[in-house]
């Protein structure tokens, strides 16, 4: 069709004599050019086209040891104790504040000071008080037995006066039955054995409150001084709290109070630096209520951040938090992934973390890529080829891993199916 027939051109006229015969030149290399074209083109027109033929890839079931994992989202956090806001405790002025932001801080470390002046004269007010009453008891404990040693020789010297008066008496009652005595002298020393009585029960009774009383003023006097020993402790404790000290260590994320300023107790304590030791930081990251019957305490976590990507930092789950949280109309439930041991990278409070919390690992399971598991109706499907061409199949979902999917029924060992459920459509024509 493209070669055409070659044609003779028209005779030139040469001013070559008669007696020379005449040329006929053909027009030999227009026709082979065109002849070639046509046999390369032809083949290549006619062969059939190859677009029109996909391929399909495909993978065969097989038994697998599935090793499932929950991934999360989540931040990174300090830890119960491991954020401290420290505040003064009373009001008063800034004298100096020894802290900035990126300090690292020893416990016990001296942050800030606020005025002592006023607190000092307090402490050694309430000091002379306790003086005053520590000489009072033992000025008590030295005259108090004094005064019980006069009462018990007041009272000796009584008994001894009524043990005369008594024989006195019995003596003038022998002579008075004898008749060598008169009534009146009896009576008078009956009366002044009365009298020594009298006076004996009343030196007792004296020495009785003597030792009562002494017993008491001491007790009240020992009261005393433990009352101003309380109160210097509570001067020495606010004069304390003049000078505040890091409570753990870390490191002094913010600074809210500068030199100079007075700062007043309210109902809020007012802060002065914020310390976190960073040597204890968390993962707090939030799982679906649909994984959640999975996670258990204990079980071996690892999480990257966003600023280490290739690093994986080893953890553990400690904790799940049981109230839910509502985010986005999806119900999610705070667990918590501790470092097992200090991560070979700096992590910083809020980072984010994407976990990978690992579940116990199940054996001779039959997986699949994600792709080939396609969702319509509720129900989950693949394509298995029968017969060579794929057939829609429903399938129930077991655990996932990574880019895998478990499938508990509607496959066998040794189906094929798409690998990708999206190069195929129903209706679609099947490649011979």
């Amino acid at each position: 069709m493209l070669a055409r027939k070659c044609r003779p051109v028209a005779k030139r006229k040469s001013h070559i004599p008669d007696s020379t015969p005449e040329r006929i030149i053909p027009e030999t290399p227009t026709c082979l050019i065109i002849l070639v074209c046509a046999l390369v083109i032809w083949p290549l027109h006619c062969r059939p086209s190859e677009g029109n033929k996909t391929r399909y890839r495909t993978i065969r079931i097989t038994k697998q040891t599935f090793a499932p994992a929950v991934t999360a989202l989540g931040t990174v956090n300090p830890q119960v104790g491991a954020e401290v806001r420290l505040g003064a405790r009373i009001p008063g002025k800034v004298e100096h504040l020894r802290a900035n932001v990126g300090d690292l801080v020893k416990k016990g470390q001296v942050i800030a000071e606020l005025e002592k002046d006023e607190l000092k004269a307090i402490v050694e007010k309430q000091r002379a008080e306790l003086n005053k009453t520590l000489i009072n008891l033992a000025s008590l404990e030295t005259l108090g037995p004094i005064e019980i040693e006069k009462a018990e020789a007041e009272w000796g010297r009584l008994k001894a006066t009524q043990d005369l008066e008594a024989a006195e008496y019995e003596r003038e009652a022998a002579l008075f039955e004898k008749n060598f005595t008169s009534k009146q002298n009896l009576d008078l020393a009956k009366e002044e054995l009365l009298v020594a009585q009298k006076e004996l029960e009343a030196s007792s009774k004296t020495l009785e409150l003597t030792r009562n009383r002494l017993k008491e003023d001491l007790k009240w006097q020992k009261s005393e001084v433990e009352s101003a020993r309380a109160t210097l402790r509570i001067a020495e404790v606010e004069l304390s709290y003049a000078t505040l000290r890091a409570p753990i260590s870390g490191t002094i994320a913010s600074v809210s109070t500068q030199e100079g300023e007075t700062v007043a107790v309210g109902l809020s304590t007012p802060t002065f630096v914020t310390i976190i030791d960073l040597n204890r930081l968390q993962v707090e990251t939030y799982v679906d209520e649909v994984d959640i019957g999975k996670i258990k305490i204990g079980q071996r976590a690892t999480f990257t951040v966003e600023a280490f990507p290739s690093i994986d930092i080893e953890g553990e789950v400690v904790a799940i938090y049981p109230k839910a949280i509502l985010k986005e109309n999806v119900v999610f439930y705070n667990v918590i992934v501790k470092n097992l041991k200090p991560p070979s990278v700096d992590l910083r409070p809020e980072m984010t973390a994407n976990v990978s919390i690992f579940l116990e690992p199940r054996e001779d399971v039959l997986v699949v890529p994600a792709g080939s598991v396609a969702k319509s109706g509720g129900s989950n499907f693949v394509y298995v080829l029968k017969d060579g061409k794929p057939v829609r199949r429903e399938v129930r979902i077991g655990w996932k891993q990574g880019r895998f999917l478990e499938i508990t029924e509607g496959l066998d060992e040794g189906d094929e199916v798409l690998e990708d459920h999206s190069d195929w459509k129903e209706g679609k024509s099947w490649p011979e």
